[in-house]
């Protein structure tokens, strides 16, 4: 396309800047071609054209490309481009020999993004609450890396205020036989902390409490954290940075913080108290920094957190928060506004809704949640991704335990997985027949199931882009579901190995067999990539 808009400007047909970037993408419909494009739609007004007629000016010289069967024009302008089968099939060698990077695409190439998720305070275990954006934060951060962005996953830890208090009062009435008071932590959690704080420190149990409360508290903490962690990576969930909120009060940041924000001119002194004129931007009061006492709000930890995520050189900061935080909405892009940031670029607020799973129980060493680690014994890690990925962040869930541990076709993740497996077991029946990938005849690919399979294949690096652009990870598991649909009705049409006569005697191997290997190898190759990009794994057998 790119080459047939250089044509036409040299050609003086044309006077135009060709754009960075020429969307040619694949239609949902295989009547409207292999691949088609907006370009003439897009380039119309600055060519001084009507958008058809810029259309059929690009489609005369397309249709004039070696392996382009027809170029049609649709509607006001669209140009709908199908190539004949040798063309078409070409795209299986592409994907084999591309493998992992097969998919991954520049389109976000120069953004530099932190991606945090999770965050969940470091005084118990992860429970369901977290579960679905532990799913959704990494498979979006995994989109957007295999979309040419640079992405830090951040977990942002809690670690500051009275809640950490309660926490080590909590330990510390374990760690002398106690209950723990009103509004402390009762899991049975906490005796199995205190036990850890025992066996490195034992000293703590004779000390005066206020002398071992700071003790008992960071021993607790790192502990719990490292719980979480481990939770975490039994999720397949992993973050480049654990950042303490407690780092920002020790190292001057949320004094930091308040000096940037009054430069910029957004900062008013009154009842005593320090203020962030937040309703400048939209917000629905002003919130306070720092309160009549000269102590800081919760909320100057969020500025300074933000500005902290700035001085580190990230241009686009993305929150994924819960669905009861819809109110941080709005005052977040007001730091990032009152900080002389652009509200619309800079700052990315997503709302997850909650999940329920039937059935679940509460925890035994908690008592009043359920427990991510529970789950993923109980359903799998393979079986909760895939199918928190597959509906979008802002719909509720409800999650059936019993589909999830089916293996039939009405359970997802079991189809595409099955795919995947099918197609390791066809190349192994495949080999055992003398079938090999020696030779490769993109021409013999005219079956049309191998259409529609192709046509598939062809979609995906547009789906992955797409679904970073979008922080929408199910689009990549309904692709993935659609492909295995493809790929099973590929798989009951064609044969891949030769016929076997009831005497026993094979028919020989063709290059039809060995070009169908090459279809069957770009499927997995596929069905693999779009699996890791959603943190699941692909199975090679079922």
């Amino acid at each position: 396309m790119k080459s047939a808009l250089i044509e036409a400007i040299e050609a003086g047909e044309l006077t135009l800047e060709i754009p960075g970037e020429i969307r040619v993408e694949r239609p949902k419909s295989r009547d409207h071609g292999d691949w088609a494009t907006n370009i003439a739609l897009q380039l119309a007004k600055e060519a001084g054209m009507p958008p058809r007629e810029l259309a059929e000016s690009l489609a005369a010289r397309l249709r004039q490309v070696d392996g382009v069967s027809t170029v049609d024009i649709a509607g006001p302008g669209f140009i709908n481009i199908t190539l004949d089968a040798a063309a078409a099939g070409l795209l299986a060698k592409t994907i084999v020999e591309a493998g992992e990077s097969f998919g991954h695409t520049e389109v976000l190439a120069g953004h530099v993004i932190n991606l945090e998720f999770v965050s969940a305070n470091p005084t118990g275990p992860l429970h369901i609450g977290h579960t679905r954006w532990a799913a959704l934060g990494d498979a979006i951060g995994r989109l957007l890396r295999a979309s040419g962005a640079e992405v830090t996953n951040e977990y942002y830890i809690n670690d500051a205020g009275n809640q950490m208090n309660v926490f080590a009062n909590s330990v510390l009435s374990r760690i002398h036989g106690e209950d723990v008071s009103e509004g402390g932590y009762p899991g049975e959690y906490v005796k199995e902390l205190a036990e850890e704080v025992l066996a490195a420190r034992p000293e703590v149990r004779d000390m005066d409490r206020d002398e071992a409360r700071p003790i008992v508290r960071e021993l607790a903490y790192q502990a719990q954290l490292g719980q979480i962690k481990d939770t975490l990576d039994a999720f397949g969930v992993h973050f480049d940075v654990y950042f303490s909120e407690e780092s920002l009060h020790s190292g001057g940041h949320v004094r930091g913080a308040l000096e940037t924000l009054r430069a910029q001119g957004h900062i008013d002194d009154r009842e005593g108290a320090v203020w962030l004129r937040t309703t400048d931007f939209g917000d629905d009061k002003d919130r306070v920094l720092f309160k009549a006492d000269g102590e800081p709000t919760y909320f100057a930890a969020d500025a300074a957190y933000y500005l902290s995520k700035r001085e580190r050189g990230f241009g686009e900061k993305i929150y994924l928060l819960g669905a009861d935080h819809h109110g941080y909405v709005a005052r977040l892009k007001a730091i990032a506004a009152c900080a002389g940031d652009d509200a619309e670029k800079n700052i990315e607020i997503l709302i997850g809704q909650l999940m329920s799973v039937k059935g679940a129980k509460l925890s035994k060493r908690a008592g009043n949640i359920i427990e991510l680690a529970d789950l993923i014994k109980w359903l799998g890690t393979d079986a909760l991704r895939y199918t928190l990925a597959r509906y979008p962040a802002d719909s509720p869930i409800d999650v059936d335990p019993d589909l999830l541990q089916s293996k039939t076709n009405d359970n997802p993740v079991f189809y595409v997985q099955y795919a995947h497996a099918r197609s390791r077991n066809a190349a192994r029946n495949a080999a055992a027949a003398g079938v090999d990938q020696s030779s490769f005849d993109a021409s013999l690919l005219t079956h049309e199931t191998e259409e529609e399979l192709l046509s598939h294949l062809g979609r995906f690096p547009s789906v992955v882009s797409s679904a970073a652009e979008l922080r929408e990870p199910h689009r990549v598991a309904r692709y993935l579901e659609s492909l295995a649909s493809a790929y099973h009705g590929w798989y009951a049409a064609c044969r891949m190995a030769p016929s076997v006569a009831e005497d026993g005697t094979a028919e020989p191997v063709t290059d039809l067999n060995r070009t169908r290997l090459w279809l069957n190898e770009a499927t997995a190759q596929v069905l693999r990539n779009g699996l890791q990009l959603l943190g699941v794994s692909a199975s090679e057998r079922m």
